[in-house]
């Protein structure tokens, strides 16, 4: 599966030249799966829904947000009818929303996209890794899902990020994870 992942859309003008670029790239890469990270694409603050149905419209396959999920706060409302909009998994219990999504490819695959908030120097949240874990036992590659992305914000560095990597199954070669 042919998969990009676009982390961190800022403003109006990374939302330009992402919408502008992407239906040429999909096609010219022939893309099975387009992820990308919208929690800054309004104005470095959260997202709106027009913003949201901008990107599935240019071609995205889900959005993953982040720290900044509810900037703007009708992402607490529009999340609920969103079901590419996926919050980060280790969010309270009764958040809005979902942490996880299985999503249809352009290949006409499943693909089960995550997104797991790391916590050094962010709000604290559950377990990030205890989340993830939960979440592939329920959705295995090749029995619940062709592919598993995993999104891991984590702050000002990485780590949080690159640890996710180190979860059982993103190390046994079971997941891709992203670590921004």
């Amino acid at each position: 599966m042919r998969i990009l992942f676009i982390g961190d859309i800022v403003g109006r003008s990374g939302r330009t030249i992402v919408i502008e670029r992407l239906p040429a790239l999909i096609s010219e890469w022939k893309l099975d799966l387009v992820v990308v990270n919208g929690e800054n694409a309004a104005g470095g603050f959260g997202i709106t829904e027009v913003i949201y149905n901008e990107l599935i419209d240019a071609g995205a396959d889900a959005i993953t947000l982040g720290n900044h999920a509810w900037d703007q706060r009708e992402a607490l409302v529009f999340i609920e009818r969103a079901p590419r909009l996926i919050r980060p998994l280790n969010f309270p219990k009764g958040t809005p929303g979902r942490g996880a999504a299985l999503v249809d490819a352009k290949n006409g695959k499943r693909a089960l996209v995550i997104n797991a908030m790391g916590r050094i120097f962010m709000d604290p949240l559950d377990d990030p890794f205890a989340a993830v874990e939960r979440e592939l036992a329920a959705c295995a590659l090749k029995t619940g899902a062709d592919a598993i992305v995993i999104d891991g914000p984590a702050g000002p560095d990485s780590h949080g990020g690159t640890a996710l990597g180190e979860t059982r199954d993103v190390v046994r070669g079971k997941a891709l994870r992203l670590a921004r």
